[in-house]
Formats: C-alpha cells, structure tokens, sequence
C-alpha cells in the first residue's frame, strides 16, 4: 500500500477554488490532478473514500492504497486480530478484508477435527483418510485417552486404542474368557485360541488335527487311543470309532467289541446285529451251542 497522490498545502498566490471559487490565498489547498481546491471542496468532490469504513479519506488523513483500493491508515488493520498492517506483510481477502500473514496462515490451515481449530505448520498431528487431529486431540473413544500416534482401530466415526477395542469388539475365547485379537479357531461355532484348543492329556495343540470329543475335553487321537477308549473283548485293541475301521461298536454286559471281531467263537461268524449266545463267558452264533 502507499499514499495517494494529491498535495496539501497553504496557497500563497492568488488562486480561486475549482469548485466553489472561493479565493484560497493564505488558505490551505489541496492540488490533484492539477486542480487547486480548498479542503472542504476536497473532501466532498475529490477525496477516496475508506474501503473499510466507508467514510472520505481528507486532506490531513493518511491514506494508504493497494490495487484501486484506499484505507485510512488507522482503518488498515488486520480484519482478524486488528493488527496494524501499515508496513507490515498483509493479504486481501473476500469482501476486501486485509488479513495480516499469521491470521492468513490460521485461516487457510486444516482444522482439526477434535477441536476444530487451525493445525498451523510446526503441530504434532494425526490424518487418516483425508482427516486430521492435533495429536492430543486424537484420543479413543471409549476411555478417552490420548492415542497420539499409537496404534487404533477405527469403527465407524469412532476409533479405540487397542485395548478398549480388544474388550469391546474382540471375540471371546470360550475357555479362557479372553479376548481373541489375531488366528484363532472355531469349533462347534464357538471361537478359541489356537493355544487354548489342546489335548486334555498331552497338551499338543490340536488346530488342524484329528481328535475326538469326550464329555467336553478333546484328546488327539493317540491320547484317546490310550487313555480314553475303550479295549475290545476280542483283539484287545481300542475302539477308535470316528478314526477309521470300526466305527461301529457292540457292547454287552460292559464289554465292547468292533462290529468286525464280534464273532462266533467256533465258526468265526460275524454276529454284529445278529442273534447270538453267551456260554461260559464265550459269544456264540445260534447253531453252534447245540453242537458243543
């Protein structure tokens, strides 16, 4: 901005107003454009008039320009902070607002969306997707402390610090309670920790493996073989059913046998869902009691 070009002084020659013709000898004029005219007249024909408070600028004013625009010097302020910005770095804005550069810079920096204030250069902040915090006003919003640049999930228009989403959102493990955070399994559509789903006897992981359900403990094939199934009557070995061969079992009198070695002890008939006799502690099939 600079001062206006017109000339005030007090006329020593014989010169008339250019506008009321009054003789202004001895008097004070103001010369523009030429034209000697006496401060009065000035003011009503010639003077610019304040961008900011619309009134003339006269004669014994400062006036200061910039672009087809004129200020009083004392009306060249900041239209935030009210700063003066005679000699000092400024911006017109809408409306023709003159705007010192710190309030400038406020205005056009991001606002945060915790606080909604400016965040101006030097700010520790946070932005995720197009969105920005100052740091501290980044904070989880369920217990309300400050995530700052820590780690988070976000949920919508919220976001948890990792510890409230784990007890918030997290699934449960159904046989420590806790909160499953990352892998897992499900069985039976019950969600566990792959480190709490294990054999009841040797403790072995049991994700991705054989194993088999007894009374709400699982065991993995070779713990039930040995510790949990029952012996056949006949060869003696575990009755593994759902592991393979003899899957389906005979049972009599608390013994259990496969279906496949529940025979007739003399002809070796299979006897699974036929009539058979126990004779001295011994399986028969119907012909051949009567032939002992």
């Amino acid at each position: 901005a600079g001062p206006g070009s017109y000339t005030v002084g007090t006329m020593s020659e014989r010169f008339d107003c250019h506008y009321c013709r009054d003789p202004l000898q001895g008097k004070k004029y103001v010369q523009k454009e030429g034209r000697h005219c006496c401060v009065k007249c000035f003011e009503k024909f010639c003077a610019n008039t304040c961008t900011e408070c619309k009134k003339p600028i006269g004669a014994d004013s400062k006036e200061l320009h910039f672009k087809n625009r004129y200020w009083h010097d004392n009306c060249f302020r900041c239209f935030k902070c009210y700063t003066s910005l005679v000699n000092e770095p400024f911006m017109l804005r809408e409306n023709n607002k003159v705007w010192c550069s710190n309030c400038t810079a406020k205005e056009d920096a991001p606002r945060c969306k915790g606080c909604f204030k400016p965040i101006i250069a030097g700010d520790q902040n946070v932005e995720y997707k197009k969105m920005v915090w100052h740091k501290d006003c980044f904070t989880c919003s369920q217990c309300k402390q400050v995530i700052g640049s820590g780690s988070f999930f976000p949920k919508g228009d919220d976001f948890y610090c990792v510890s409230c989403h784990e007890h918030k959102f997290a699934k449960t493990c159904a046989k420590c309670k806790n909160p499953i955070t990352s892998g897992g399994l499900t069985y039976q559509e019950q969600p566990w920790h792959s480190e709490c789903f294990i054999c009841s006897n040797c403790k072995k992981p049991l994700g991705g493996k054989r194993f088999t359900a007894v009374e709400e403990e699982f065991y993995c094939v070779e713990c039930y073989k040995e510790c949990v199934a029952k012996k056949c009557a006949g060869c003696k070995n575990p009755i593994t059913a759902g592991f393979g061969r003899g899957t389906s079992v005979v049972n009599y009198e608390d013994e259990s046998w496969h279906d496949y070695c529940f025979k007739c002890t003399k002809c070796a008939r299979g006897l699974a869902n036929k009539r058979f006799v126990c004779h001295n502690g011994k399986i028969y099939c119907a012909e051949c009691p009567k032939r002992l």
